[in-house]
């Protein structure tokens, strides 16, 4: 008897935010469960921001950022680097708070409007992060990135099949780009459509097979499919053994998490 797949339909809540790290420039991730877990890393917004200023979490770098845009708060290449370490360092609303005053000094600017928009998404603000993304390129011009980006928004407010058109617009730009591939295939995942999922997500592990979260998202819809012996072979690859055994732990406990789910 084949084995049942472990969800009849994944909750958007577990797989979708996976969408948005990859296409949005999230955090780099640690184990499987930053895949596809919480948007932008391990902590949450409010823990992050409630410790933005603590002397303890502060780093060389980014006491030195806060100072340089401090001193320039005007300058856009300054409030982008700032907005992209806050953004690194999970200061979601902070970030959302220096784009935003950057954006309103130089509302044409294309750049800060791609930055504003993607930190509005780490931090929650689909709708509005769309409509930025929309205003940060034009159709006559238009940025791969930035629809691959507003195609990952549309995938968190459930607009799946939305989505897909403007990751196939990205395609067009850049076939065969494993980063869009990528977020085409969690597209299909999260319409139970495993099979399309992981033939893309296929893609993207050939045209890139260094890249972790690609392994680690390809490696979830196996294992979704009931297929966790090669799921864990995909996760383990070129790791060290105890990284190799936090990534599959990882991935159980993920799984685990979406077939108690199912089973509600």
């Amino acid at each position: 008897m084949p084995k049942r797949s472990f969800l009849a339909r994944p909750p958007a809540g577990y797989l979708c935010s996976a969408v948005l790290i990859l296409a949005l420039g999230g955090c780099q991730t640690a184990g499987i469960e930053d895949v596809t877990g919480a948007l932008g890393g391990k902590q949450s917004s409010a823990k992050a921001d409630t410790k933005s200023d603590s002397k303890g979490d502060a780093t060389p770098e980014m006491d030195a950022l806060r100072e340089r845009y401090r001193a320039k708060p005007g300058d856009p290449t300054i409030a982008l680097e700032y907005g992209k370490a806050l953004r690194g360092s999970g200061q979601r609303a902070q970030a959302v708070a220096v784009l935003e005053q950057a954006v309103l000094a130089r509302p044409g600017n294309k750049a800060l409007l791609a930055g504003y928009g993607r930190a509005l998404a780490d931090n929650g603000n689909f709708q509005q992060a769309f409509d930025v993304l929309g205003r940060a390129h034009s159709p006559e011009d238009p940025d791969w990135r930035i629809l691959s980006a507003q195609g990952a928004v549309l995938d968190q407010l459930g607009r799946n099949e939305e989505a897909q058109q403007y990751y196939a617009a990205a395609l067009k730009i850049v076939p065969n780009e494993p980063t869009v591939l990528s977020n085409l295939g969690l597209s299909y995942m999260l319409q139970n459509n495993l099979s399309k999922a992981e033939q893309v997500l296929g893609r993207a592990h050939q045209r890139n097979q260094n890249d972790a979260r690609v392994r680690a998202n390809l490696a979830l819809v196996l294992g979704l499919q009931g297929r966790e012996a090669e799921a864990e072979i995909l996760v383990k690859a070129d790791l060290p053994p105890d990284q190799a055994a936090a990534k599959v732990a990882a991935l159980k406990q993920l799984l685990a998490k979406k077939q108690q789910r199912a089973d509600r």
